[in-house]
């Protein structure tokens, strides 16, 4: 029995009340996040159109807009200044320590083996090289000093970043890579004598540097 004032129509009353709420808590509701997700899609839409426009931007740029792949052509901006940044990265990483110290033997190997391979478009000194200065980029005068300064080629460098360079070479410069050409204690010998540019050195070894500069490759295969 129910009490009086609800009669038997207590119950329908309790059992519409249970179906409101249960409509109620069925119903689907729109989250932030799906607005969200279709604010991004004209992003994702833009993003793509560009990357598009870009690729074939750069494909009509290579193949019909002239970039500067001579040696007479204007750079790019800043073309030297990027290039560097991944170059001394590797160097700082793989930078080697000489295995022994400088003497005069040492210099006079390393004359011979400059004078062969290296003069040519780096030039000896009192005499510039024509060649390396027509390369790009320009073949550093590792015998002529910087302006006003003392600093003579790459006598200011680390012996460790000189050997990296004449060991492995630099893309794009035109300096060839000679570790398959010379052995460890070549290398460090010509690397030796470049740190040692704004010394004095004995007179047979700069009577050696002022030979007229042979062809490079040109060595014979005994010396090699």
């Amino acid at each position: 029995m129910y009490p009086a004032g609800g009669g038997e129509n207590r119950p329908a009353a309790i059992l519409g009340r249970q179906r409101h709420y249960m409509t109620t808590q069925h119903k689907p509701r729109y989250s932030s996040n799906g607005r969200s997700g279709m604010r991004f899609v004209p992003f994702l839409l833009g993003f793509l159109f560009a990357f598009v426009v870009l690729a074939a931007g750069t494909w009509a740029y290579l193949n019909y807009g002239h970039p500067p792949v001579a040696v007479a052509d204007a750079p790019f901006p800043m073309e030297a200044q990027i290039a560097h940044i991944p170059l001394n990265a590797r160097i700082a990483i793989q930078i080697e320590k000489p295995p022994f110290g400088t003497s005069e033997d040492v210099f006079e190997r390393g004359a011979k083996l400059y004078t062969a391979d290296c003069a040519f478009c780096h030039g000896i000194p009192g005499l510039d090289s024509e060649a390396g200065k027509a390369m790009y980029p320009i073949a550093p005068q590792l015998w002529k000093k910087h302006g006003n300064s003392l600093v003579v080629g790459v006598s200011d460098d680390d012996p460790g970043v000189t050997y990296w360079k004449i060991k492995n070479g630099v893309r794009l410069t035109g300096m060839p890579a000679f570790k398959d050409l010379e052995s460890d204690s070549e290398m460090w010998d010509v690397t030796l004598l470049l740190k040692n540019a704004d010394q004095p050195l004995p007179d047979p070894v700069m009577k050696l540097l002022r030979q007229e500069p042979a062809t490079p490759g040109s060595r014979p295969e005994s010396e090699r």
